[in-house]
């Protein structure tokens, strides 16, 4: 399914004060002074970037509607013109429904192409196991589905949205998945970790520049609760529960998770969000209550959120095990 982008109609929302060439030449594709300028270093950012961009030549971009992917397919746009760059982003039941409902707005500000993929990482028997690796499969999965759209329509790369930052991480079994299909990893080859990456997306002006980190519903699923359809319809649900009766509280949040445990499950909120909801009475119970209606969870807590909270058995899970179960080299 493809979702063509209006840029016919009016200018993008990012690429204000630019206009894409389709030349691979950065510096004709720079953004105009401005805007990148009240951000300190975005404009050696944004040259750096549209640099590696443009010789990708064309380029697939492994896209998720977050601040990362989308500051990779708003270069793409810019340096090679929206011809020569798609976004392509994967539809599974670990996509939030608001989440592709948003990537699809993003994507149409930017006037870029989006194409919507079909993928069933459920199928992968290393990815329902969830066993520390799941993302490896995952990414396995999904870059495998982009490399081969990208082939069959004659684009010479795929890029992900991954940056310095994810490098440098401990346990990233993605990036694993990432490097055997050699994808281009743009931001991270220009230099730019989170910071930077933010930085740009607010000096071209992108909507989702203060966007929250969101990743997949199976993040959720803590380590060794083998991942399902209907876990994680389950997450999906209470998370939204969750958003809801916040709202009709006015307790404005952040960040929401709902954390699927080996015995019950977990409510986290950003610090703010879970000081206030603390110092409501009886708000944490009704919270706690109405997770526990939307289906068979067990009992529940209610935390300050913390990213990566279900997954910290996977790195000892990773020193000790390949994805094909074998011991690591």
């Amino acid at each position: 399914m493809t979702d063509a982008g209006p840029a016919a109609h009016h200018g993008p929302a990012g690429l204000r004060g630019s206009t894409a060439t389709g030349t691979g030449d950065p510096a004709a594709a720079a953004p105009a002074a401005g805007p990148a300028l009240a951000e300190p270093g975005a404009a050696a950012a944004a040259a750096a970037l549209l640099a590696e961009v443009g010789r990708l030549g064309s380029v697939a971009v492994a896209y998720s509607g977050g601040v990362d992917s989308t500051v990779v397919l708003a270069a793409a746009v810019r340096a090679l013109g929206p011809g020569r760059a798609v976004a392509v982003i994967a539809d599974s039941p670990a996509l939030a429904r608001g989440e592709l409902a948003l990537a699809r707005d993003t994507a149409a500000d930017l006037g870029a192409e989006l194409v919507v993929l079909d993928t069933d990482e459920l199928s992968v028997a290393g990815y329902r196991a969830n066993a520390g690796d799941r993302c490896y499969f995952c990414k396995q999965t999904v870059l495998g589905r982009v490399a081969g759209y990208a082939a069959e329509h004659g684009f010479a790369h795929v890029a992900t949205g991954t940056h310095l930052d994810d490098r440098r991480a401990a346990h990233r079994p993605g990036l694993r998945a990432a490097k055997e299909l050699a994808a281009a990893e743009p931001l991270a080859a220009a230099g730019l970790g989170k910071a930077a990456v933010r930085a740009l997306a607010r000096a071209w002006g992108l909507p989702v520049a203060e966007k929250p980190g969101m990743p997949c519903l199976a993040s959720r699923i803590a380590v060794g609760v083998p991942v399902s359809k209907d876990r994680l319809h389950l997450v999906e649900r209470a998370e939204e529960r969750v958003r809801e009766t916040l709202d009709e509280h006015r307790v404005g949040a952040r960040d929401v998770r709902v954390r699927l445990l080996k015995q019950g499950f977990r409510i986290e909120l950003d610090a703010p969000a879970h000081r206030e909801v603390a110092a409501a009475h009886g708000l944490g119970d009704t919270l706690l209550r109405e997770v526990a209606a939307v289906g068979p969870l067990g009992e529940g807590s209610l935390a300050p959120y913390r990213t990566g909270a279900v997954s910290t058995a996977a790195r000892a899970a990773a020193r000790t095990a390949s994805p094909d179960g074998a011991p690591a080299r």
